[in-house]
């Protein structure tokens, strides 16, 4: 039991070691951090596009 244990533990170590190379390429590609635009639109990123000034647009797909 204690094997099966020692193998989770270095299992979960190299999956937090993906996931943070994971972030760290989003981070380089842009994906996450402020907005790269300047036309003083707000970011919607990460909204419900119902809450948002895009709501007529959500409620209407054919407009």
């Amino acid at each position: 039991m204690n094997g099966k244990r020692s193998n989770q533990g270095g299992r979960r170590a190299s999956e937090c070691a993906a996931h943070e190379a994971v972030d760290r390429a989003k981070r380089a590609l842009g994906e996450f951090g402020p907005v790269w635009w300047d036309d003083g639109e707000p970011d919607f990123n990460r909204h419900m596009a119902r809450t948002t000034a895009y709501a007529d647009w959500y409620r209407d797909p054919g407009s």
